[in-house]
C-alpha cells in the first residue's frame, strides 16, 4: 500500500476551502491518486518530479516516489495563480 504525506501548505489551503462539494471532491481525487499515483501529469522545468492533476478550477500538485512507494501531497493551488 502506498503511504501518504501531506506538506503544511497543502493542509492549509484544504482548511480554507468551505464549499462542502468541493472538499468532497478533493478528496475523492486524492483517493484516485492513492490508488493510481502515476494519474497525474509529469510536471518539467521548475516542477521537475512532481505531477499535478487538475480539478476544476484547482490543481493538486504531488510528488510520487516510487522507489519508497510514498505519495507526498505539495500543494492545491487555483489554476489562475499559477
Amino acid at each position: 500500500m502506498v503511504r501518504t504525506g501531506f506538506d503544511d501548505d497543502f493542509k492549509k489551503a484544504i482548511k480554507k476551502i468551505k464549499d462542502g462539494l468541493l472538499k468532497i471532491k478533493v478528496k475523492k481525487i486524492i483517493k484516485k491518486i492513492i490508488a493510481v499515483p502515476e494519474i497525474g501529469k509529469p510536471m518539467q522545468y521548475g516542477r521537475k518530479d512532481t505531477r499535478e492533476v487538475y480539478m476544476q478550477p484547482f490543481r493538486i500538485s504531488y510528488k510520487y516516489h516510487k522507489e519508497e512507494d510514498r505519495i507526498e501531497f505539495l500543494e492545491i493551488y487555483h489554476k489562475d495563480e499559477q
